[in-house]
């Protein structure tokens, strides 16, 4: 029963939609009418700058750290894993949104940091070299999709397993940033401190 409760306390934390309430306690109005209408920290970037964007991107990963934490103090660090899953489920398909929400990858990091600190700081440098290189956040985003389950796998299997199934979340959230990535489309960032 503990092991259910903490699957299910989990997505609750990853369904708290702070993209969206930091965006208006700034003023800056619903995110979901605007840009990508995602309530994830890039959206909210558009509307609110890097600083904004940030604030929201620590939150995000703040409540994954949480989901991993739990899952580890019931039931060890595969389960944990799988916690931290749960919670960007709870991001993507946030029940009070109509289960319309973020793609994951801020509370992707966040898992990534309570697991092992290395493999965030790994995958954070990969995804921030080719972000701000390319000005395209979805290009940092597939490496890292691509790079995080060979990296679980290296830990053990179950840690891997639950990565893989992270990443396959997030591809299929980023589906359509994807192909307009690979016809060319894909928009550009423009990394500005504050708007």
């Amino acid at each position: 029963m503990s092991y259910l409760i903490s699957l299910i306390t989990s997505y609750f934390l990853g369904a708290i939609p702070f993209g969206l309430l930091v965006a208006k306690l700034f003023n800056k109005g619903d995110i979901r009418k605007v840009g990508s209408g995602n309530i994830g920290a890039t959206n909210v970037m558009r509307v609110g700058g890097l600083r904004l964007a940030g604030f929201v991107w620590l939150l995000d990963m703040a409540k994954a750290v949480v989901a991993v934490l739990i899952g580890r103090y019931v039931g060890g660090e595969s389960f944990a894993v799988w916690c931290g899953f749960m919670a960007i489920i709870g991001h993507c398909f946030p029940v009070w949104l109509r289960f319309r929400g973020g793609k994951g990858v801020s509370c992707l990091f966040g898992v990534l940091l309570a697991v092992n600190p290395i493999l965030f700081v790994v995958c954070g440098i990969e995804w921030l070299i080719v972000a701000l290189g390319t000005g395209i956040s979805s290009a940092g985003a597939l490496i890292v999709f691509c790079l995080m389950p060979v990296l679980g796998f290296c830990m053990s299997f179950g840690i891997g397993m639950a990565f893989l199934a992270i990443s396959a979340l997030c591809v299929v959230r980023h589906r359509e940033n994807f192909l307009r990535l690979f016809k060319g489309q894909e928009s550009i960032i423009e990394w500005k401190w504050k708007k």
